[in-house]
């Protein structure tokens, strides 16, 4: 004991505090007394106090050392280790002790484990967190409530709640007994990922298990029931918790609520929310005016905003970035560049920093007005200052470019976004793969295509498009229609634009029952709008005889012609002297339900007048309802 005494006398100096002698020697003396769990106190306090200046290996090299001297590394101080080491960020270093630990017999515990995991989810590599609980499952290991918060909290930032859901129920298959907060963790998970489904499901599970979901699970119901565009049931949840004897709705609660209406375009409700927080005695936060602020700046209401920052100053808080960041986009979109700049330069004024969301709307403002050298110098700027740069500056950029056909730039930028760890998104692919089409170069188009899957990405619509598109414009429609085909097998629904493509290259080609075909995999309402919008750029480049081909198909479809394109027709057909074509359409329709068409085409007198040439021959009333189109 006289040993301790003069150890803690000595380490309360810091000239004794490092020096390495004191913690031997007074091991030394509690180990040739018998009291080893002493001596490992005494190595524990070493630990903790060399790891403070950058010695923690030295430290780590002595404990292994006094093994020599009988005092054995216990789990207690290899769980001592790992902390300090995490503490210090030596991750890598804490792993290499724990495997040394564990080669020289050490046993290791719940707590070493729970070290490890601790340690990887602060650093955000979930991977190796993931690794880790897996150890912890395998030898039955328990975590404990607060390591199990922490899971599920960075296992849901980086999408993985599934995962985190898997690590929950296999706890408690355990013997783990959650509680509100590891469950609200999972809620609010779950709701910011917008599977609002889900989280309810949860919330069942909470209640079944005999705990009253609190503050802040309603709070994150509410917050994610309004991400997903639900604000009346986010408001009915609300007026739960406002008539609530147990909770009353908090700062936060107000405003996701705030948020909610704002994104909502209900900005009066936002507004009235905000008067009943402060009739209750809630102070609103620099985020819940940063919320209701960024409200009017999208609905252009720039004077309640200033007016709003004005009352923020007024209460004593000061508007941040991200105040900023609202009123400079909004001004961007609305072409008040000027407006926008000034506000900026206000901000630096006060001595805050430009963030990566400044820099993200200062870039897509200036691709917006084709100026890609400033995006550039913007992005620039961002690494500089050492900025995390998202992968949604490069798509703005990278897309910039390729509407310009610089794909030599936008696939140094696609690079760039790689080496920076970056990964890439649907837009980024979808931005190269329609740069390419329009630069007509397919074969790099198909490249980027198929790195989709690699990355993760399935392709949309506009990236079919776009590729048959191209292939189209080489003639190579036998692809062009594989692919058609590929993206309705997938459950993409093709654009307009790829649908009249395709079946306007097999018409010109003569091959009318391949264009048919091309469309009769659609709905029938595509169907109709493809086929009018194809009759009439058909008559247009005076291609009667396939035009009649598919008005005939579009009235086996809808009896009821459009107005539009029978006029076309009709039109058509006169200027190619084609009236037994005319001649049949009108009748047809004359016999279906097309009486209105005619009518509402030709005036209710010409249809009197043609209903009384019956001795007129095919083509005089042809040309009669003609003269009558043309007149209308």
């Amino acid at each position: 004991m006289a040993a301790l005494g003069f150890l803690s006398w000595a380490t309360g100096y810091s000239k004794f505090r490092h020096f390495m002698r004191i913690y031997i020697v007074s091991a030394t003396c509690l180990i040739g007394n018998g009291n080893l769990e002493r001596a490992r106190d005494v190595m524990e306090l070493m630990v903790r106090n060399f790891g403070e200046i950058g010695r923690l290996k030295e430290a780590v090299g002595m404990v292994i050392e006094m093994g020599n001297q009988g005092l054995d590394p216990s789990t207690r101080v290899l769980n001592c280790v790992l902390r300090v080491a995490w503490d210090f960020g030596m991750g890598r270093y804490a792993e290499k002790v724990f495997d040394e630990m564990w080669e020289r017999g050490v046993g290791v515990d719940c707590g070493s484990f729970r070290a490890m995991v601790v340690g990887y989810c602060r650093m955000g590599l979930v991977a190796e967190a993931d690794r880790w609980m897996s150890g912890m499952v395998e030898r039955k290991f328990v975590v404990d409530h607060a390591t199990c918060t922490l899971v599920i909290s960075k296992f849901c930032e980086k999408g993985l709640v599934s995962r985190a859901i898997w690590f929950l129920f296999r706890m408690m298959e355990m013997g783990f007994r959650p509680n509100v907060i590891n469950f609200t963790s999972l809620v609010s998970g779950l709701c910011k990922r917008r599977s609002v489904k889900q989280a309810f499901e949860m919330l069942e599970e909470m209640v079944r298990r005999g705990w009253k979901p609190n503050v802040y699970t309603h709070t994150a119901m509410i917050d994610g029931l309004c991400k997903k565009g639900w604000t009346e049931k986010a408001f009915r949840l609300f007026l739960k918790l406002v008539r609530s004897e147990n909770y009353k709705p908090n700062v936060w609660t107000y405003t996701s609520m705030i948020a909610g209406y704002c994104k909502a375009d209900k900005i009066n409700r936002a507004e009235m929310l905000l008067s009943r927080m402060k009739e209750q005695g809630l102070v609103p936060n620099v985020n819940t005016y940063t919320t209701l602020i960024d409200g009017h700046c999208k609905a252009g209401c720039f004077e309640r905003a200033y007016e709003l920052m004005g009352m923020m100053e007024t209460e004593g808080l000061t508007p941040n970035i991200c105040t900023y960041n609202s009123f400079i986009d909004s001004l961007f979109k609305r072409c008040r560049v000027e407006d926008g700049c000034e506000l900026l330069r206000e901000a630096i004024s006060r001595g805050l920093q430009p963030d990566k969301v400044t820099y993200t709307i200062l870039i897509s403002a200036s691709c917006k007005q084709g100026d890609t050298k400033e995006g550039l110098v913007h992005l620039c700027q961002m690494i500089k200052l050492g900025l995390q740069i998202d992968v949604h500056s490069y798509n703005t950029l990278i897309a910039a470019f390729c509407r310009r056909k610089e794909m030599r730039e936008s696939e140094r930028l696609f690079e760039e976004s790689l080496c920076l760890g970056l990964v890439p998104t649907k837009e980024t692919f979808t931005s190269m793969i329609c740069g390419h089409c329009r630069d007509r170069n397919l074969s790099s188009a198909f490249r980027f295509f198929h790195l989709m899957s690699k990355h993760g990405c399935q392709p949309d619509s506009i990236a079919y498009g776009a590729l048959i598109s191209g292939l189209c414009k080489d003639s190579k429609l036998d692809e062009a229609h594989q692919l058609y085909d590929t993206m309705i097998d997938r459950g993409l629904s093709p654009c307009e634009v790829t649908r009249l493509t395709l079946a306007y290259e097999y018409c010109n080609r003569e091959d009318t029952p391949s264009a048919m075909m091309t469309l009769e995999r659609l709905e029938k309402k595509l169907w109709i709008r493809t086929g009018n919008t194809l009759v009439r750029k058909l008559c247009s480049e005076g291609k009667v005889g396939v035009a009649y081909l598919f008005f005939n198909k579009l009235l086996d479809k809808d009896p009821n012609a459009d107005r539009v394109t029978l006029a076309g027709f009709l039109t058509a057909c006169y200027e190619n002297d084609k009236y037994t074509l005319a001649a049949d359409v009108s009748e047809r329709i004359q016999k279906g339900s097309g009486r209105s068409i005619l009518v509402a085409i030709g005036g209710i007198e010409s249809w009197r007048m043609l209903e009384s040439c019956q001795s007129s021959t095919s083509e005089a009333r042809a040309i009669f309802l003609l003269s009558q189109v043309t007149t209308w």
